[in-house]
């Protein structure tokens, strides 16, 4: 290894610490037997995991963001699959502008997407309600889909679905037979991370909860703005598992980068 190679790897290194060293720290956060947050802990125990268990707001919480989530990525499904077949096998004039006007919001800070939801549905009587927080999650899962999705179905070869024309499959057909069982992979990888998209959508959230529709995220920041126990980093903790659990699935299917379009 040359000089320049060392010095690559160096930068590597601290770079990879920078990333883990916070996640190291919450894993021993949450397994802490103090009364507060310190680190190095004085002792080590299951007590706040306990406590989790007991905690009925973030609990409550957890299952609406669990619910919201689903219902996200359901209708992201149902909306950027179709949109993302047609820009991939269309061929119709604007299709460039139109590819960039649906990806358009993946540019745009999640805090003046935010904003402006909030002064769009609250004439509309929306905020703090389950469909506004649908429909806020949407504007960034729906795009990240279409974004995903037209790069699962550019990689399909095209002579498998040439093939089941010529032999007198109608075009929905083809779509339904041979295209989308080919992108299964690709598919499934979309809804898990299009799961986790909503699931950890902080900022629209805080701009577009109430007292009775909260998310597990804007629970967890109002927690910590009261409190200074170690009860988040035991939730942080058992979401770092689930959301590695979703992540090695994606791999396993068809590839991390490959899914969000690199």
């Amino acid at each position: 290894m040359n000089g320049a190679g060392r010095v690559l790897s160096s930068l590597a290194a601290i770079v990879y610490v920078l990333i883990l060293a916070p996640i190291a720290i919450v894993v021993a956060l949450a397994f802490s037997a103090d009364n507060f947050i310190l680190f190095p802990p004085s002792g080590y125990s299951l007590r706040w995991f306990n406590q989790l268990a007991h905690n009925a707001p973030l609990l409550t919480a957890l299952w609406l963001s669990v619910q919201i989530a689903c219902v996200v990525t359901l209708l992201s499904l149902a909306l950027g699959v179709p949109a993302a077949l047609a820009l991939n096998k269309g061929q119709f004039r604007w299709r460039g502008a139109l590819t960039n006007f649906f990806l358009a919001p993946l540019l745009l800070p999640t805090l003046i997407t935010g904003l402006a939801l909030l002064l769009f549905f609250t004439p509309l009587r929306l905020t703090a309600t389950l469909p506004g927080l649908v429909l806020g999650h949407m504007t960034v899962t729906v795009p990240f889909v279409i974004r995903m999705m037209t790069t699962a179905f550019a990689t399909l070869p095209d002579d498998i679905e040439a093939a089941a024309a010529t032999l007198g499959a109608k075009p929905w057909r083809v779509v339904w037979r041979v295209t989308l069982p080919l992108a299964t992979p690709g598919l499934i990888a979309c809804a898990c991370l299009s799961f986790l998209l909503s699931f950890d959508e902080t900022v629209i959230s805080l701009f577009l909860s109430g007292p009775r529709a909260a998310t597990l995220p804007v629970e967890m920041v109002r927690y910590v703005e009261g409190r200074t126990d170690p009860l988040v980093a035991a939730l942080s903790v058992l979401l770092i598992v689930a959301t590695l659990i979703v992540v090695v699935i994606v791999e396993r299917l068809v590839g991390v980068a490959r899914a969000v379009g690199k």
